[in-house]
């Protein structure tokens, strides 16, 4: 059949048609692989670089003036580091704001180190900015333990009547520092627990995981079951395991999968990871990721043929850190403490968890103090908790 030549131009407008919404598809699916490759790495690489994020616009002799941002002004005990990294002074309560002017004054408790004046600085959420032996004066041993990837440092604290056989391994989050630890020493050296700090893979100067990511606590875990081991060598029989943040996570999952775990008594979790896809989805939304391309981030860290993309040695599986989901799973009595307002790993799965697991996890809830700034904004509520909960 002959065709007209208004025909035969229709057939080439569809064929250009479909050639074009072809091509986009497949453009929009390349854009939506590489938005969840950018997405996935970014969650699961470490931050080696962290820049100032405080203005320091006038000194006092007894007072500092910050740029007013949502952590100049939490309630609280905090610190400044200055310098680029090498000063450091420690702050006290706010003790006015100007919003007109942007600028927060708040108490200054001590210069350790380092020349204070105008400039940018970096926001300390720990307080503390040294070894425990500098930080509180308290025996320190500085020590090397065996990891799986070789010789890792710890701090080893030992309770006033020396290491006995209860010990406290204190975990840090992501990207933190072992100082992030050292504020639940002084409640838990006073109910008799040595306590270990130690590190692990991918920690700054230390050795790293086979790819240089994080495994969201997958593959954390064994470095700290090497400090428990560590800690049994040198007599310890009985462990309470403590994490913070991603720290959290960490220490769910050697509960989970170490024979050791046969040894914790007592789990204290500070603002923890109890789900990171919740954690994900959060993050996703902040950033403005599209959902699907979230959803296909975690595909991508689970899946072998994501591993390439996503810079990783062995997949990261979100669904085995889902621990409402796993609830039924835990075995340890569990002390749990978060703010509502965190910003950085909402509370709802731990409110969720506290729920599901009411025989087991004791949910202490706080409404101030954003992300792992609990003991900041209530000091003597979150010490007596943690030295109660330790005695018992």
């Amino acid at each position: 059949m002959t065709q007209t030549p208004a025909r035969s131009r229709a057939r080439r407008a569809a064929t250009a048609g479909a050639a074009v919404g072809a091509t986009t598809a497949v453009a929009s699916g390349a854009g939506s692989v590489a938005a969840a490759a950018w997405f996935a790495r970014r969650v699961l690489t470490p931050d080696r670089h962290r820049p100032d994020d405080v203005v320091v616009r006038a000194t006092r002799p007894s007072s500092v003036v910050l740029g007013l941002t949502a952590e100049t002004v939490v309630p609280g005990r905090y610190g400044l580091w200055i310098d680029e990294g090498f000063g450091h002074v420690r702050l006290g309560g706010v003790l006015s704001v100007d919003t007109a002017a942007g600028t927060v004054e708040r108490a200054l408790l001590g210069v350790d180190r380092g020349y204070l004046g105008p400039g940018g600085a970096r926001w300390n959420p720990y307080y503390y900015a040294s070894p425990p032996d500098e930080s509180l004066d308290l025996p320190t041993e500085h020590v090397m333990y065996a990891g799986e990837l070789g010789p890792m440092p710890a701090w080893v604290v030992p309770a006033p009547q020396g290491p006995g056989d209860r010990w406290a391994v204190l975990v840090h989050g992501r990207g933190a520092r072992r100082e992030e630890t050292i504020r639940a020493m002084p409640p838990l050296l006073r109910e008799g627990w040595t306590c270990l700090v130690p590190s692990y893979r991918n920690d700054e100067g230390v050795p790293a995981g086979p790819d240089g990511r994080y495994a969201l606590g997958l593959s954390e875990w064994r470095d700290v079951e090497a400090a428990i081991q560590h800690a049994v060598a040198r007599g310890a029989r009985e462990v309470l395991l403590m994490g913070w943040s991603m720290g959290g996570a960490i220490v769910l999952q050697l509960l989970d999968r170490s024979p050791l775990s046969s040894l914790v008594s007592r789990v204290v979790l500070d603002a923890p990871v109890i789900d990171w896809g919740d954690v994900l989805a959060h993050h996703a939304r902040a950033h403005r990721v599209p959902p699907h391309v979230g959803s296909l981030a975690r595909v991508m860290m689970r899946q072998r043929w994501g591993h390439r993309l996503v810079g990783v040695h062995e997949g990261v599986d979100l669904a085995k850190t889902d621990w409402v989901r796993r609830g039924e799973e835990l075995h340890h009595p569990v002390l749990l403490i978060h703010s509502a307002d965190d910003e950085f790993v909402p509370y709802g799965p731990s409110r969720e968890l506290a729920r599901a697991r009411p025989d087991l996890v004791t949910f202490e809830e706080w409404h101030r103090a954003r992300h792992c700034k609990e003991w900041n904004t209530e000091p003597e509520r979150w010490e007596r908790l943690v030295a109660d909960f330790a005695a018992g």
